[in-house]
């Protein structure tokens, strides 16, 4: 079979500015049933920063030590199947809906890196948002092309608003960045376990999710009883109290095995809770 005539797959391909942990080299992912579903191929390189401003000094100086390299690896996740020739491979791209294949690609790769630090055991192993990528790419090639993180043809993928900018909340981050390091404002408990909560439910992970929802929950209501006095956050707070039980069924069930779409649903539901009454915490003052 020619050049022209052979298969050709496709991938999306990310760039990211740092290690993300597990060694350069090609993975087999396979589905439930053993069959490959796709190939991923990490490859790592360093990018140095330029130097310093003047080519030309009056006098010979210590120019210190070197910019540091940066890590960039690229991550290449490859379909397993072959979607045609060359022809319907470009019909394919042309027709393809880059935003949700590039989210796809994102979720499964950070399946990928949630086994690394379960097997490393390293809390500061990375998953990955699309909008830190420092490029994203949609495109078909052969397969020896493709197995090196290369690529017949590709179209980029803007990256999408920052996931702060899409949840933002009634005070802008400037000003509660600045209250926390001001001392003028606390990080509570609340906040960082609700968030862990809310990056499981969003990788699918709802036993965690419904387990970490149980503390925030519990935390949330001790910790947000010192603005009890505000008319607002009274009423927030009955309504967390509400969600007590179905978060403590889910949480119980998830010990035993997986969740049922009742159980997942009350987990989303607590955790939209959670988010609306620590935002309205800071919303309406920090006194």
């Amino acid at each position: 079979m020619g050049r022209e005539g052979s298969p050709r797959f496709a991938f999306v391909q990310l760039e990211l500015p740092w290690d993300l942990g597990p060694p350069a080299g090609r993975y087999v992912l396979r589905g439930h049933a053993g069959e490959p579903e796709h190939v991923l191929v990490l490859q790592g390189h360093g990018s140095r920063p330029q130097g310093r401003l003047g080519a030309r000094r009056a006098r010979r100086v210590d120019a210190g030590p070197e910019p540091a390299t940066v890590s960039i690896t690229r991550a290449t996740l490859v379909d397993a199947v072959p979607i045609g020739d060359e022809r319907e491979a470009r019909a394919w791209l042309a027709g393809a809906d880059l935003a949700a294949r590039a989210e796809a690609a994102v979720d499964v790769l950070n399946r990928v890196l949630h086994a690394q630090r379960i097997v490393r055991a390293d809390p500061f192993v990375r998953e990955v948002a699309l909008e830190q990528a420092l490029a994203v790419r949609v495109g078909v090639g052969r397969g020896e092309e493709v197995a090196e993180g290369e690529w017949t043809e590709a179209r980029g993928v803007p990256r999408p608003r920052p996931r702060a900018e899409r949840r933002a909340g009634a005070l802008r981050p400037q000003e509660r960045f600045a209250a926390l390091l001001s001392g003028r404002d606390v990080a509570l408990a609340a906040e960082e376990l609700t968030l862990r909560a809310r990056l499981d439910l969003d990788r699918g992970r709802t036993r965690e999710a419904a387990l970490q929802a149980r503390v925030a929950l519990e935390a949330a209501l001790a910790e947000l009883q010192a603005w009890s006095h505000r008319a607002d956050l009274a009423g927030r707070l009955d309504e967390l109290r509400g969600h007590r039980a179905a978060v403590a069924d889910a949480a119980n069930r998830a010990l035993e095995g997986g969740l049922d779409a009742d159980q997942i649903a009350a987990v989303q539901a607590v955790v939209a809770r959670l988010e609306a009454a620590l935002a309205a915490r800071v919303a309406g003052g920090l006194e």
